[in-house]
């Protein structure tokens, strides 16, 4: 039962994170979400509940770029297209969401990635 409290200590994290972190129109969230293969991550306005932007390592435009989709540099080009998008649609400032996990590895990557792309957290 190791899995199921992981899985519980997550979803604890997590809402305590969304309890205060929200986006609007002016300044949507980031949320990112890890599995064991790929990393996905959304620019969402709770305001209008829309999702803005969107990037994973299943998207066509990364799909052939990258040979191994749950590694660190995978997470990178997920960060810089997803800044990149951002910035195609006047977006420049983001809250980050870490979706209740550790800020550290891949979910560390993607958020570098993202600034040094040209996105503010």
């Amino acid at each position: 039962m190791v899995g199921n409290e992981e899985r519980i200590a997550r979803q604890r994290r997590q809402a305590r994170v969304r309890r205060r972190v929200r986006g609007t129109d002016q300044r949507p969230r980031l949320s990112v979400f890890r599995s064991n293969k790929h990393i996905y991550a959304q620019v969402i306005s709770d305001e209008s509940g829309r999702t803005l932007a969107s990037a994973s390592t299943m998207t066509s435009a990364l799909r052939d770029n990258v040979k191994r989709p749950g590694t660190r540099d995978a997470a990178k080009e997920v960060g810089a297209l997803i800044a990149k998008l951002c910035q195609e649609r006047a977006i420049r400032e983001v809250v980050f969401d870490r979706n209740g996990f550790l800020y550290h590895g891949r979910i560390k990557v993607l958020a570098d990635a993202a600034r040094e792309a040209g996105l503010k957290f």
